[in-house]
């Protein structure tokens, strides 16, 4: 099995605020299930302002 895993090989999921596509990263490989957002940024917009 090769170590390397191609970018374009790498799950990806779309962000729950600004609906943009984002990619598995190495910090969420424990938790990947649970990230909803691809940034602070968006985690941080979608609790002031919930889109319908």
């Amino acid at each position: 099995m090769p170590k390397h895993i191609a970018k374009s090989d790498l799950p990806q999921k779309p962000c729950l605020h600004c609906r943009r596509p984002f990619t598995w990263r190495k910090k969420w490989e424990r938790v990947w299930d649970e990230v909803k957002y691809c940034s602070e940024r968006c985690r941080r917009e979608a609790k002031q302002t919930p889109r319908g």
